[in-house]
């Protein structure tokens, strides 16, 4: 560091004259000067960085990130992950300086200093942290002060112990005598200064989780980072959001709004681009996007990502950027965390898990000045062991299997595009799949088809990017407007895309025609009877030749979970048209209002039909060829999250796998909050099902229907027993509406009849006791209003793309 001892002292003379005296010069005798954004001293011999501060009004970025995580999907601390983007300013007080974080979600966008001052004095803010002045000459603290930020660098800022503790991995604290400073990754810029730390956490009663990633599970060491980014210039300007923009929203109360105008405001995340020559039809960018790939990924799946990712080049360019959006790979040298870069980083896990966009916002504009995409490194080996599943190609010991390597690879080009999408501020759009998915940003399922009796592959992914993704960036990039983009709005609604994003999507009880995750086509039913076909060929040809060779016999479990389990999410779709809704984000600028339709009555029962046929016992029951393949995992390898449930000890329990599967299809038909809806659905429309009817032909479809000899009687029986007790949940729940617990009361008390009349009967012999049992269960929930036998707690393997 010897080269920078003249740059010290030029400095010195120049800007710190103040402090030519003695207390200053030992200050820094033997500490490394940094100049930058905040320029800092290291010691190295105590392991301490301090912190120059010139102007206590000067606000600016605060960004925690966690270069270095734990790796476990489950707790969630990945590698890579941003914490909170903080407005933020150092103030004095006294012998103190404060870090404070300011309140930018309640403002008052005005020219008027004392409107602003009455809001900032009405909210709350936070000061993150207190730092000790360091004790210099008066004379020489003049024109800046030092703090030693050391203690602050050093701090849990991720809250990683509290994120512990919630995912019930144990208690921990920070150990600080393993606890220092990262000197490569500590640096200074002229825009931002960048500290990153070695955290130790010393802790007890570690969870199953943390022991599964850690070699001491009582101590857990990861890093740290912080960001201190200089606020941008005024010149970007924050762009309106829109129900319908495809965008995130960024919302703030402005308390200096007019009395007719709305007192929340809503911008959308973008990065800042602007043409070059704005009136050229085509123009390179000023400043283009440019993204920087993690140099540790393995081909192929590296030029897959950056395909994928440069995807978006084209919806750029539809707007006449010319190379505006850009892939690179990162510099050696240059630190991932580093604000100045956008980058895309392969994260490895213990277990599969999901990737993700996020970015460093400015929460006074929406203006992303950094995207960080995250990108699991086990979901390409997920969508290889699904298309092998599918096809079973391991006929011979050099099989080639060059197809399902492209499909898993198509599925990672869609990956990186989507997870690009995010961190240019676009939403999910899981209407996308109902428009010939149009959108990459919706969750896309494999489009599998039987092509000449044989499961083909071709079609599984999308290879470009989607019409709703070119609309996205014009609205959000383009140079127009408000009124243009308004017109924009309606072109696009005009063309029939549509937009249907997390909240529409994603609740257990929704009901949106075309909101659905991991499903394919214009209809929802149409789509899962392709989904069926597929499955059932699939299942056909499962056997010897879906193993590959060299592994152990008892592996076929683990590819089996997935097919098996094909259907489980065009089923989802389907289910939610049963008291399902038809409306979209409409606003009263809109030309024609729409408003909200149920789905019909016809459209509802082709869907319950559907729903119902996954509770056949000929839809469940594996045959015997398969079962007679999986034997007990062999010595070394052991069952794990990603396998069947069982209840049979060593030996694989299909009866229970085909338990969670029935109780996965029967707990989406029986929800609550549907049903509540469609009973009001029912009471305007005589064509829709109501609940009764509902529930009267789930009954006949699975206690009803013809038992049937072998391990299809054992399967009938699980079916059976799931019905009885999701009926009496649902009759249990506090919060179940009367209207809807009358029916399933009634329901209940005639099941109940039912089952005791087959008993006296003897009829059914093998069920008799069966449905001596069910009877007793329905009995003692309708008196004494709870469950004698608890109801099971089984559940299907993982799926999107880990837990359920």
């Amino acid at each position: 560091m010897n080269f920078f001892r003249p740059l010290v002292l030029l400095f010195l003379c120049s800007i710190h004259s103040a402090y030519a005296g003695t207390n200053f010069s030992d200050f820094i005798k033997d500490k490394s000067y940094h100049p930058g954004f905040y320029s800092f001293y290291h010691d190295q011999s105590q392991g301490k960085v301090y912190l120059e501060i010139k102007d206590f009004n000067q606000e600016f970025l605060f960004q925690s990130s966690l270069p270095h995580g734990i790796g476990s999907n489950d707790i969630g601390l990945d590698r890579g992950q941003l914490g909170d983007t903080r407005l933020v300013r150092f103030e004095r007080s006294g012998n103190k300086v404060f870090l404070r974080q300011l309140n930018t979600y309640y403002r008052a966008d005005s020219d008027n200093a004392l409107e602003r001052q009455a809001v900032d004095e009405a909210f709350a803010t936070s000061i993150l942290w207190g730092f000790e002045l360091v004790k210099l000459d008066d004379q020489k603290q003049q024109n800046s002060v030092f703090i030693d930020y050391t203690p602050f660098l050093l701090s849990d800022i991720h809250d990683l112990a509290t994120s512990l503790d919630q995912s019930k991995q144990g208690s921990f604290k920070i150990d600080a005598s393993r606890s220092g400073l990262y000197q490569k990754r500590s640096k200074a810029f002229p825009e931002n200064t960048e500290f990153e730390a070695i955290v130790t956490f010393k802790g007890s009663k570690a969870g199953d989780y943390l022991r599964s990633v850690t070699p001491d599970a009582n101590i857990v060491s990861v890093h740290m980072h912080h960001s201190l980014i200089q606020l941008p210039d005024a010149d970007y300007q924050s762009r309106e959001f829109h129900p319908y923009s495809g965008y995130w929203s960024i919302e703030y109360a402005d308390y200096a709004s007019a009395i007719d105008e709305p007192l929340l405001k809503r911008v959308i995340p973008r990065h800042r681009l602007k043409k070059k020559k704005p009136n050229a039809k085509v123009s390179e960018a000023v400043e283009p996007i440019i993204y920087y790939l993690d140099p540790g990924v393995p081909e192929p799946v590296r030029s897959a990502l950056i395909d994928g990712a440069l995807w978006w080049d084209q919806a750029f360019s539809a707007l006449g950027y010319k190379n505006a959006f850009q892939i690179k790979i990162l510099p050696e040298d240059a630190d991932p965390m580093d604000v100045r870069y956008n980058v895309i980083q392969w994260v490895h896990r213990a277990t599969r898990g999901w990737s993700y966009g996020s970015s460093v916002i400015d929460p006074r504009t929406g203006e992303i000045l950094k995207g960080h995409v995250t990108l699991g490194s086990l979901r390409v080996r997920q969508d290889y062991l699904i298309a092998t599943g599918l096809t079973s190609p391991y006929k011979s010991r050099n099989a080639d299997t060059t197809k399902m390597k492209e499909m898993a690879l198509a599925r990672i080009r869609q990956l990186s595009a989507h997870e690009v999408g995010h961190t240019l501020g676009i939403a999910h759009n899981f209407a996308a799949s109902s428009n010939n998915r149009a959108s990459v940003m919706d969750y896309p399922h494999p489009d599998i088809k039987l092509k000449g009796g044989k499961v083909d592959l071709s079609q599984a992914y999308a290879t470009d990017i989607g019409e709703w993704d070119k609309y996205v960036i014009a609205y959000g990039y383009g140079d127009q407007t408000t009124r243009q983009r308004q017109q924009l709005i309606k072109q696009v609604q005009n063309r029939g895309l549509k937009y249907s994003s997390d909240p529409d999507a994603r609740p257990a009880s929704g009901g949106q025609l075309d909101g659905h995750l991991w499903d394919n086509g214009k209809d929802a039913v149409s789509g899962f009877e392709q989904v069926v076909k597929v499955r059932k060929k699939a299942l056909a040809d499962f056997g010897i030749n879906t193993l590959a060779y060299d592994r152990p016999l008892s592996e076929l479990e683990q590819v089996l979970v997935p097919i098996y389990n094909y259907h489980r999410y065009q089923l989802e779709a389907v289910v939610k048209l049963i008291a399902g809704v038809d409306y979209f984000y409409e606003t009263r600028d809109d030309d024609t209002i729409k408003g909200v339709a149920n789905i019909s009555g016809k459209q509802q029962q082709a869907a319950l039909t559907a729903l119902l046929s996954t509770l056949s016992s000929d839809f469940l029951t594996l045959p015997k060829d398969i079962l007679t393949l999986i034997p007990p995992k062999a010595y070394g390898y052991k069952r794990n999250r990603e396998s069947f449930s069982a209840n049979t000890g060593l030996t694989f329990d299909a009866v229970s796998a085909a338990e969670a599967s029935a109780k996965h299809s029967i707990g989406l038909l029986l929800n609550a909050e549907r049903l509540a809806r469609l009973q009001q659905q029912a009471a305007l429309d005589n064509n829709i099902p109501g609940v009764s009817t509902v529930v009267k032909q789930l009954v006949a479809s699975t206690l009803g229907a013809q038992a049937k000899p072998g391990l299809a009687n054992l399967v009938q029986q699980r079916v059976n027993q799931q019905v009885v007790d999701q009926l009496l949940l649902l009759w249990l729940k506090k919060e179940l509406v009367p209207e809807v617990r009358a029916d399933i009361y009634a329901a209940l008390v005639k099941l109940q009849g039912w089952l005791s009349a087959k008993v006296k009967g003897g009829m059914d012999k093998p069920l008799v006791a069966h449905y001596q049992l069910l009877a007793q269960q329905i009995d003692f929930g309708l008196t004494k209003g709870k469950q004698v036998v608890m109801p099971s707690e089984i559940k299907m393997a993982p799926g999107s793309p880990i837990g359920n």
